[in-house]
């Protein structure tokens, strides 16, 4: 069997990331190629986009939104994500049984509640009109008094297929969105039958190669080795001896392939999709990124790997990005951050005075 070292592993994911150059791609077929991107705010999966498609606008993805061609909505791992319209309707039922098992996460706050009656309620509440979760809560507490409002809209959000609702916010959604029955806004109906060998080829194509325990980290579906083991994939072996799967003819570039620095938004998949994160992050810098209160900073690389993290921020018409680097950094690799970072800058505050990219603690 094949040895990829890690150079390889890391080069042959990031080709398919998009982040060994630019794709010339629509933004739907970006968001589907990825399967999703990670979207516990608004404003991470155009950063994301930004660093991954040639000539990327945010008016594209605003587009895509309103066309209802993407959207966003709890599915793997039971969090939100970008998806197209497609992907949600194909693989909803497939990642049902995670969010079913979300339920377990209540304890004692889900004490009296009855999951069946709470998303019939809620389904009908829903259908009249588009409602925030404050909204869903408080109605859902009228009708289930003795019932955990909090419990009431978990079991809502995992169990109800539901889309956020879009307005004209910047970044297409504000911070207290409502939500509205899927099937509704996308006009399709749900696929039937769980497609979970088709979810690891898709997984592969944009994530490989990979283990079985890598996909259930990404997707939130557990005992995946039977799907992998009845699939036509390649296989190699890591440096370690584990083996690493692939779809057959997907990218492997050659490991010394020069790749340029890019920025990540917050809870990029690609820190998320894995098991273990050594072709992306050195465990030595996780803790700098993953943070106590279960966040992911947003973070740069250099030759392939999380280098430091960044932060941008406008004040008084100047728009600054903070660079936090994790060890030394080369004077050419400082130019192309600094080359890269503004070009971020202006992507993220277009009406700014002045771009500066500064290093912390300097």
């Amino acid at each position: 069997m094949v040895v990829m070292s890690g150079r390889a592993v890391n080069r042959a994911t990031l080709a398919r990331q998009m982040l060994v150059e630019r794709a010339d791609v629509s933004v739907v077929d970006a968001v589907g190629r990825l399967v999703g991107m990670q979207g516990q705010e608004p404003k991470h999966p155009y950063v994301g986009l930004w660093s991954r498609v040639g000539g990327f606008e945010e008016g594209q993805l605003d587009a895509a939104v309103q066309e209802r061609e993407v959207v966003r909505a709890t599915m793997f791992r039971g969090t939100l994500h970008l998806v197209t319209a497609a992907d949600y309707l194909r693989f909803r039922t497939t990642v049902a049984p995670v969010l079913e098992a979300g339920l377990r996460v209540l304890g004692d706050r889900g004490e009296g509640l009855e999951p069946d009656k709470v998303v019939a309620t809620a389904r009908k509440l829903l259908a009249k009109e588009p409602l925030t979760f404050t909204e869903v809560r408080d109605a859902l507490q009228q009708k289930f008094p003795a019932v955990n409002e909090r419990a009431l809209g978990f079991c809502t959000r995992m169990l109800v297929p539901l889309v956020m609702y879009p307005t004209d916010a910047r970044w297409s959604w504000p911070a207290n969105a409502r939500f509205t029955p899927a099937e509704d806004w996308i006009g399709g109906k749900l696929h039937a039958k769980a497609e979970a060998q088709e979810l690891v080829t898709r997984y592969l194509q944009a994530f490989g190669p990979a283990t079985p325990a890598d996909f259930q980290t990404w997707s939130g579906l557990q005992k995946a080795k039977p799907l992998f083991d009845a699939l036509d994939l390649e296989t190699f072996t890591d440096e370690a001896g584990k083996t690493l799967y692939d779809v057959p003819d997907a990218p492997r570039p050659d490991p010394d392939t020069a790749v340029p620095v890019r920025f990540l938004p917050e809870f990029d998949n690609l820190l998320l999709a894995h098991a273990k994160r050594e072709r992306i992050i050195a465990d030595e810098h996780r803790p700098a990124v993953f943070t106590k209160n279960l966040r992911i900073k947003s973070t740069y690389t250099v030759d392939g790997l999380v280098a430091g993290l960044w932060n941008a921020e406008k004040k008084r018409g100047v728009a600054t990005l903070t660079l936090t680097p994790f060890g030394r950094t080369l004077k050419k690799t400082l130019t192309e951050l600094e080359r890269e970072g503004t070009a971020l800058l202006r992507f993220l505050e277009p009406d700014a005075k002045t771009y500066e990219v500064v290093t912390a603690g300097e």
